[in-house]
């Protein structure tokens, strides 16, 4: 899935219509990367716009080792962008939501949602 995504982000393929945009291995890692802090850190990005990885670390209070770290990780994913501006790099939120489809059979035997 990580090779894929990166094919896609490098643009060597393209992903079929309504296909899932970013995948994850497991539950554990899902939850493990979308932490209270680290949505947090994408609200921030959101709504502050920060324009340097220096400013983001100011305005979220992060030291950049671990800013740096928790960033390399979204963009592997696919869900932040860093956009280069001369020397500066700033991150961007690519998606405004993630959706989780999660099988609780091990073979699909309906679509129906709980509760409908």
């Amino acid at each position: 899935m990580k090779a894929r995504t990166l094919r896609i982000a490098r643009g060597e393929e393209k992903p079929a219509v309504g296909e899932a945009k970013v995948w994850f291995d497991s539950t554990e890692s899902f939850a493990g990367i979308l932490t209270t802090g680290n949505r947090e850190l994408l609200h921030v990005i959101a709504e502050r716009k920060p324009q340097s990885l220096e400013e983001l670390a100011e305005m979220t209070g992060k030291a950049m080792p671990n800013l740096s770290r928790v960033l390399k990780k979204l963009v592997g994913l696919g869900i932040v962008r860093i956009e280069k501006d001369g020397r500066k790099v700033a991150p961007k939120i690519l998606y405004d939501r993630l959706v989780l489809e999660l099988p609780l059979t091990r073979r699909p035997q309906s679509t129906r949602a709980a509760g409908g």
